[in-house]
């Protein structure tokens, strides 16, 4: 993630150079003189000037296409080192495990959720949940997404909230307790927010339930759990909050997000020009409402920019990620890269497309 957000602030050439490209080489065009000689025929000099430019302009190319193929076979070779390295015992652990993601595919915590099962290579179904409607999971009492069914033998869990899902199943693949005793580590809470309304809580989230010689291999000292859990938490408690503020900063920018939320996600035709629209006036309207709530500046650009800048401090120089050599929980939260909403984006009590937990 601290690649990405330095590649992000503040123009777009750092991003080239980031994912491993190069500037285009430039071909000058060449003049009709430069390519013709006299009436009768080219000359020396005709031919000198007509064979450079093509010599030059072959070399340009087949050395283009030399670094083109060098830098996309780096970054291929690159982004599967970054594969978390799973043990042959948490290999057959995973193999056990049949999971059906219920989501919103806009949704910044079903994002989450989806970047670690991906990064540990936890094979998984997706069901699109109908923002309106929310057939789909009428099973549950639960009524937010993500929401995760983990088949394990004869044993089927339902795990609720993106942080306890990643903890669960890190704790999981890291120790091979069973998932049916893990997820009573992580007991839902009714509890009252600022706003005076109930919500779940969910205890321990950030918690990965680990034995010493477990924590030691993984974390390698307390300072790294402690940072992870940090930066885990921050992400949750601000960082995800300067979202709706700049996705919905205009109108033109609802709208503009709501067109592509409609077309992404399970929606109707009738569903889908109702959301397109109202959703995009009435997120207009609450981003206020958030930035006011949350004490942001005028341009909440500024507060974006902050909270990257501010990550980006504490990855450092020395490393790549958080964790080290490679990403830990912290760094697979990729809020920057997903413009989306938060769990307390809500217009009348109803989760709006992309909101879940």
């Amino acid at each position: 993630m601290a690649h990405a957000v330095r590649a992000l602030w503040p123009g777009g050439r750092a991003l080239t150079w980031r994912l491993g490209g190069r500037p285009a080489l430039g071909l000058p065009a060449q003049s009709r003189a430069g390519l013709t000689g006299a009436a009768g025929g080219p000359g020396p000099a005709a031919t000198t000037r007509k064979g450079g430019p093509r010599l030059l302009g072959a070399a340009a190319l087949a050395l283009g296409g030399a670094l083109g193929l060098y830098h996309t076979a780096r970054w291929h070779l690159r982004a599967q080192n970054l594969r978390a390295d799973l043990s042959a015992a948490q290999l057959s652990l995973s193999s056990r495990l049949q999971l059906t993601l219920y989501q919103y595919k806009t949704c910044p915590f079903c994002s989450k959720v989806r970047a670690f099962l991906d990064f540990h290579a936890l094979p998984y179904q997706v069901v699109e949940v109908n923002p309106v409607r929310r057939a789909e999971i009428k099973f549950s009492s639960y009524r937010k997404v993500p929401i995760l069914l983990a088949q394990e033998g004869d044993s089927l869990q339902q795990l609720n909230d993106s942080s306890v899902i990643i903890s669960a199943l890190k704790t999981y693949l890291v120790s091979g307790q069973p998932l049916e005793d893990i997820i009573t580590y992580y007991p839902p809470m009714k509890a009252v927010n600022d706003q005076g309304k109930e919500v779940t809580e969910f205890c321990n989230k950030y918690w990965l339930m680990l034995d010493e010689k477990e924590a030691q291999r993984m974390y390698g000292g307390k300072e790294a759990r402690t940072e992870e859990m940090k930066w885990r938490r921050w992400a949750d408690d601000w960082l995800v909050h300067l979202i709706s503020p700049n996705v919905y900063r205009t109108p033109t920018e609802a709208l503009a997000s709501f067109d592509y939320i409609v077309k992404e996600g399970n929606f109707g035709t009738v569903e889908g020009a109702m959301a397109k629209y109202v959703g995009a006036a009435a997120m207009y309207l609450i981003s206020k409402r958030l930035k006011s709530r949350h004490h942001l500046q005028d341009d909440v650009r500024e507060d974006l920019y902050e909270a990257a800048n501010k990550w980006v401090a504490a990855v450092g120089e020395d490393r790549p990620f958080m964790g080290g050599q490679k990403p830990n929980l912290a760094d697979l939260r990729g809020f920057l890269l997903s413009l989306h909403f938060s769990e307390e984006d809500m217009v009348d009590g109803r989760a709006m497309p992309g909101t879940g937990a």
